[in-house]
């Protein structure tokens, strides 16, 4: 008896005067339907990182909405408060990095037919930091214990970081690259590098994600609501956020601040002027030399037309002759345009031994110096340097090496100095791994053809200004970048870099959004290293940047205004920036601070599924 009294009385099932079951009672059916409807399935997931790849689109070129950035990754951060993803729902977020990189990488296929297959490879790649950077951010914050708003940019930024350097480096679409426009912003790189801007934007994502009130959470099917019922702070199982003023206070104004502090720091960098020089009032750049940066729009194949290599020549001097108007002291050419090869025998080759080496070539062809004559007439009626890109063949007694190359030729010379690139482009410029696998060389546009890498940067001086060239993809990539200009500095007669030069050939993809997104990466480059850069570009965009990533002058057609697919010149002088840079000293300690947070994520990650298969065991 003493059981029965403590026991609740048994609830009786209400029914109607005929005995059926009252319609306020829901049936087993309606019981199930609404379970499912209440279940934070796979089904809940699916949209939220569409969205974010859609917006992530909006957000670089073509379309270039740099404020819908800011706001990208809120879909995606909403996954972390999640209780839980499981594995469907991580192959929906892969699909969602999918959705996003396939149509930003569209111009990968415009290059050659064999591009189509590394296209869709590269995108099936890239697509997986999506799925990782929720995973570890959610292992930050839950188990770290990392607030959101730390958490999610460290992550982010850590993988911007690996994906720069993985697999040779690809550093495109970096969610810096978003805010080119917010010139104030960006001028933080010369702190933190990129990475800094990519830190501060998903910031404030996550700051919009940790406020959204939980009850969204349900509304989206990402979060049933009897889990929220069952926790007195209203929040997701697992969810260390409390949602008390101070907390959502702290969060908002942590956000803010990040954002008027990165600003703040760009008004005062761009405030800063130098000493006035004689007769001339305090300024922000010195007066440099005035340089003249040719662009040709000539189609580019993997298969080039030999009886085009003099039509070619006569277009880029039929230029050259037009800027000597603006009476430069240097004119720049884009990479590969002067089609003839220049050979560099080694001293110690004999002719027996170009005969062993290339046995169907004349051994006096090597010595010829045609290509150096050539240009040093074009730069002695200019009176003005040319800066070219073009081939090097080099001979040694152990073979042939081929070099994509950039040549300073001068007047009284012609050719004295000579770059070669280093950062090649896999399965472009080179196979990797094609001495032990050679199967790979079918897919390469270039057959068995490659290129051999340089051995560093070089410092082309004239008329007491020292340029450091970089060639084509090298631009793109911090590190790469900062290295080049380092090793040029410690070349230089004067131990310092006056200007940067990108030579590049972008003819490939047609005037796509490739050619903007270029010009975008090299604006980075110049506030990282406070170093005016000049790009000749072969189609486009050719332009004269300063130091805090402006562009000042752009190759544009006169009449159409048009700045790709046409032949044009930008010339004017170069303003000089005397400022330091902290990046260019220190390099990423930045970004390599973030990934020491990611990679503790991971091991926490590793850590937890150890246990669970010894537990399992």
């Amino acid at each position: 008896m003493a059981t029965t009294a403590i026991m609740a009385p048994a609830r009786r099932r209400p029914t109607t005067s005929e005995g059926k079951a009252s319609r306020s009672d829901p049936t087993p059916a309606e019981i199930i339907a609404a379970a499912r409807r209440e279940k934070s399935g796979v089904r809940g997931v699916r949209r939220l990182p569409l969205m974010t790849a859609g917006l992530l689109y909006l957000s670089f070129t073509p379309v270039d909405w740099g404020p819908v950035a800011w706001l990208a990754l809120v879909p995606l951060l909403l996954l972390v408060r999640r209780p839980e993803v499981g594995r469907g729902g991580y192959r929906w977020i892969w699909l969602g990095g999918l959705a996003f990189w396939l149509p930003a990488l569209q111009w990968m296929r415009l290059g050659d037919p064999t591009m189509y297959l590394f296209w869709i490879l590269l995108s099936v790649y890239l697509a997986f930091y999506f799925p990782v950077f929720v995973g570890l951010t959610r292992a930050a914050v839950r188990t770290l214990r990392l607030p959101l708003v730390l958490a999610a940019p460290a992550v982010w930024v850590g993988l911007e970081y690996l994906r720069a350097h993985a697999l040779t480096g690809f550093a495109w679409y970096s969610l810096a690259h978003s805010q080119h426009r917010w010139i104030d912003l960006i001028q933080i790189s010369d702190l933190t590098g990129e990475y800094g801007v990519s830190f501060v934007v998903v910031a404030v994502s996550a700051a919009a994600a940790a406020l959204l009130p939980a009850a969204w959470l349900v509304r989206l099917r990402l979060v049933p609501a009897r889990e929220l019922a069952s926790h007195a702070d209203g929040e997701p199982r697992g969810w260390p956020e409390l949602r008390r003023p101070w907390a959502m206070g702290a969060t908002a104004g942590y956000a803010l601040a990040l954002v008027a502090a990165s600003a703040g720091y760009g008004m005062v960098r761009r405030a800063q002027t130098l000493p006035p020089a004689a007769n001339l009032p305090a300024q922000h750049f010195a007066p440099g030399p005035r340089v003249a940066a040719i662009q040709e729009n000539i189609f580019t194949s993997t298969r080039p037309d030999r009886d085009s290599w003099d039509s070619i020549f006569r277009r880029h001097a039929a230029l050259t002759r037009s800027a000597m108007l603006s009476q430069p002291d240097v004119i720049v050419w884009p990479e590969g345009m002067f089609r003839w090869p220049v050979f560099d025998v080694a001293p110690d080759v004999t002719a027996a031994d170009l005969e062993r080496i290339v046995p169907d070539v004349p051994s006096a062809r090597f010595r010829d110096n045609t290509a150096s004559l050539r240009m040093q007439d074009i730069a002695q009626k200019c009176n003005a340097a040319i800066i070219f890109g073009g081939p090097t063949v080099a001979l040694q007694k152990d073979g042939m090496r081929f070099y994509n190359s950039a040549f300073l030729a001068t007047p009284e010379r012609g050719i004295e100095a000579r770059y070669d690139k280093v950062h090649r482009v896999p399965f472009g410029e080179y196979i990797p791994m094609g001495t032990w696998l050679p199967w790979l060389q079918r897919f390469s546009p270039y057959g068995d053809w490659g290129l051999t890498a340089g051995r560093g940067g070089a410092a082309f001086e004239f008329r007491g200004v020292c340029y450091a060239p970089l060639i084509c993809y090298e631009i793109t990539l911090p590190h790469v970048a900062r290295r080049l200009v380092r090793e040029a500095r410690g070349r230089s007669r004067a131990g310092r870099v006056d200007v940067m030069l990108n030579l590049s050939n972008d003819g490939w993809f047609h005037g796509s959004s490739e050619l903007d997104q270029h010009l975008i990466v090299s604006r980075f480059r110049a506030v990282e290293l406070r170093t005016p850069l000049v790009r000749s570009v072969n189609t486009g965009i050719s332009a004269i940047i300063d130091g805090d990533g402006v562009v000042r002058k752009t190759a544009v057609d006169p009449k159409t205004k048009a700045s790709k697919l046409v032949a044009a010149i930008a010339a004017d002088v170069v303003p000089l920036d005397r400022r330091g840079s902290f990046y260019l000293a220190w390099g990423d300690w930045f970004a390599a601070a973030c990934a020491a947070v990611a990679g503790a994520a991971a091991a926490t990650v590793g850590v937890q599924r150890l246990r669970r298969v010894q537990i399992d065991g």
